[in-house]
């Protein structure tokens, strides 16, 4: 053993001989068990999930039953050959780290590299040399540390660059999980290079070190099993609320949210008597659009005027998707004529930016125009329909007014 201060290695033989620890490979044994269980529980709910996270639940699945087989081998690694059972043992333990950090990649849509699983390779080679042909259990213990720690800081950072704005709790959950293992390996084999260069196996019961890594080991196919099911479930959720909130064409608000938004801010502008408007916007001829060039095309001028509303619609004022090729922008506008210069902003710049084709089939460039009704609130209003019933009537008056053009309802 190296020469110098050893404060870690007598707390740990004094911990040792004070406390009763089962035999290693039970410990083994145990953890196996509950890698497989939680292996075969995301399997049953594997189709209870969106079709976008199956792929990272798949990946997740099999780097849990890698890490239970893996787990078996190094367990019975006295009971079979070591030159064979060590390094397919390791390997498929290094591939179910990698196919973790696969999984979280997944998760988040990130582009898929085969160079991922290089550090496998690495694992085999040096497992086969360390025990065939230059024996030495320190230098595998250390070739899995360094594979294994670099893996799950490269997951953990993974899941915190690529956080989503679901503000998803378990992804900070799964992260610290990734770098609590990540630690103990980097320690585990920091601790072998000091204090363990001729130790002769994993399995030596009595150890503190060996009994507490296939404990520390399950912590990632068990309670991160736990916190990626949760993941995937914030993740569920959080879709689920914006299918309910956005229009699913044009990524705007649907008509349910343009609807409570708007009773919401008509009756604060009633308790404070401030002005509130609410535009009705109608794509001109849109019918003769999906005529001419089909409802393909139709659905990319939809998205086009969306946008371009949306990027014009500025501050306070929003602006969502009530239906078919009508839209509905609430105005946060100080006067009548604030009002109308936000509605014309929005129709001026959906009439200079057509939409751009490139199908060689159809014309380049799809020229588009709205025509805009405005409604303001009344002292005698009831409800936020009754600022909309305004709003369409001004919206009849542009359309039989030579559309393209803004009006305002003063009835």
């Amino acid at each position: 053993m190296p020469k110098g201060p050893r404060l870690l290695e007598p707390c740990l033989v004094r911990l040792s001989g004070r406390m009763n620890f089962m035999e290693t490979r039970t410990v083994f044994i145990i953890c196996i068990i509950m890698m497989l269980l939680n292996g075969g529980m995301l399997g049953i709910l594997h189709r209870g999930l969106s079709p976008t996270l199956q792929p990272a639940a798949k990946d997740w699945r099999i780097g849990t039953l890698l890490f239970a087989g893996g787990s078996i081998l190094v367990a019975i690694q006295d009971l079979a050959p070591p030159w064979l059972v060590l390094p397919l043992g390791n390997t498929m333990l290094a591939l179910g780290v990698l196919l973790y950090w696969r999984a979280v990649r997944r998760f988040d849509s990130c582009a898929e590299t085969l160079w991922l699983f290089a550090p496998a390779g690495l694992t085999a080679v040096g497992m086969v040399w360390f025990t065939a042909v230059s024996p030495s259990v320190a230098a595998r213990v250390i070739l899995a540390s360094v594979v294994w720690g670099a893996t799950l800081v490269f997951a953990a950072y993974s899941l915190y660059r690529n956080r989503s704005p679901y503000h998803e709790v378990s992804r900070y959950a799964l992260a610290g999980i990734l770098l609590l293992t990540a630690g103990f390996m980097v320690g585990r084999g920091v601790y072998f290079i000091l204090y363990m260069q001729s130790v002769d196996s994993i399995l030596q019961s009595g150890s503190l070190l060996n009994t507490l890594t296939p404990l520390i080991a399950a912590v990632l196919p068990v309670i991160g099993t736990t916190a990626f099911l949760v993941l995937c479930s914030e993740r569920l959720r959080a879709e689920w609320e914006r299918a309910a909130t956005i229009d699913f064409l044009t990524n705007l608000p649907n008509r349910r949210t343009i609807s409570s938004t708007g009773i919401t801010r008509f009756n604060a502008a009633q308790r404070a008597g401030t002005v509130f408007a609410a535009a009705v916007v109608d794509i001109d001829h849109f019918k003769s659009v999906n005529d001419r060039f089909g409802h393909d095309v139709g659905d990319l001028a939809l998205q086009h005027v969306a946008s371009v509303l949306a990027n014009n619609c500025r501050g306070p004022n929003m602006v969502g998707r009530q239906g078919g090729e009508e839209f509905v922008a609430l105005l946060e506008a100080g006067t009548a004529e604030e009002a109308l210069v936000a509605a014309e902003r929005m129709r001026s710049a959906v009439e200079a930016q057509p939409l751009q084709l490139n199908d060689t089939s159809l014309p380049g460039q799809l020229h588009l125009t709205v025509s805009i009704g405005i409604g303001q609130i009344a002292p005698h209003d009831r409800s936020f329909d009754d600022v909309l019933r305004r709003a369409d009537k001004a919206l009849y008056q542009a359309k039989g007014g030579g559309r393209n053009r803004v009006e305002i309802f003063n009835g």
